[in-house]
């Protein structure tokens, strides 16, 4: 029987684990610049300042690449949220530098898009403006997590992100949204790093528990979503565009994680954590 730890001491014990992946990942992170990647040239003033208005004409992008960097920039705009979801649990030495490094590094994220997306022209700023007043008004919040949940929880939600915007730079749309996409991309697999470096280290400090948790989160586990007018949502849009399905969450989420543990080759789980992994079984590729 395995003891089971508190979120305290597994803050306490985790903690240089987080200060050396701290350190590693700002060592190869690469410290590029959102204004870099926004055609400035091809601004122009709207009516208020006498200039014209959006008119749907205006949009070179495709209805596809228009939705995808629509929910990207709604959900970074929803930054506030997880930062203070994320924060609850982290607020303390190391931990707290990694929330304030990952909430700047998706705050860069939500300032690229929104500036190629109002400069280009690409979508009606004042619909999007609508939609990110009432996404932030409704916030995102998840029930009481543990320590380990929150881990798991982030390491699938940064590595479903990073499929989302490697799809989206696959659509090919023009040289800078698949530049943007795919510098999106290498972020959120760097955040996923982070998070599953983090995750490993509980499986070897408390192997049941942690992988209580990633089951756990797995079953729990639903994208952000961001509700579309007309009765959709962005889930079901972008899942028939193939940007991101559910239905392969299995394949191109799950499972890279689950082999990156070793979850079926670990030999280290009482009863607790092989009831756990039965739960996981179906999940094997």
């Amino acid at each position: 029987m395995q003891t089971l730890l508190t979120d305290r001491e597994l803050l306490e014990s985790l903690a240089a684990e987080v200060e050396e992946n701290l350190r590693r990942h700002m060592a190869v992170a690469d410290g590029w610049q959102p204004h870099d990647h926004v055609p400035w040239d091809d601004g122009r003033n709207f009516a208020f300042l006498g200039g014209t208005d959006w008119e749907q004409g205006q949009s070179e992008l495709s209805e596809v690449a228009r939705l995808a960097l629509t929910v990207s920039v709604l959900i970074a705009d929803n930054l506030p949220s997880y930062h203070r979801e994320l924060g609850k649990y982290l607020r303390t030495g190391p931990w707290w530098r990694w929330v304030g490094r990952w909430t700047a590094e998706e705050n860069r994220h939500e300032i690229l898009i929104r500036n190629y997306l109002m400069v280009s022209r690409s979508v009606d700023p004042v619909e999007l403006e609508r939609l990110r007043m009432a996404h932030m008004t409704d916030g995102f919040r998840r029930p009481s997590l543990h320590l380990l949940d929150v881990l798991a929880a982030n390491a699938f939600e940064e590595t479903a992100a990073a499929v989302r915007h490697r799809n989206t730079a696959a659509l090919q749309e023009n040289p800078l949204v698949t530049a943007i996409a795919e510098r999106l991309a290498a972020d959120d697999e760097l955040q996923a790093v982070f998070f599953a470096n983090l995750v490993a280290a509980g499986l070897d400090l408390a192997p049941d528990q942690t992988v209580r948790a990633i089951a756990d989160q797995v079953a729990a586990f639903r994208v952000p979503e961001v509700a579309l007018p007309g009765g959709r949502n962005s889930t079901e849009v972008l899942a028939e565009a193939g940007i991101y399905d559910p239905a392969r969450e299995g394949e191109l989420v799950f499972a890279p994680l689950l082999e990156r543990w070793n979850i079926f080759s670990r030999t280290d789980f009482t009863d607790v954590g092989e009831a756990a992994r039965a739960e996981l079984a179906h999940l094997r590729r």
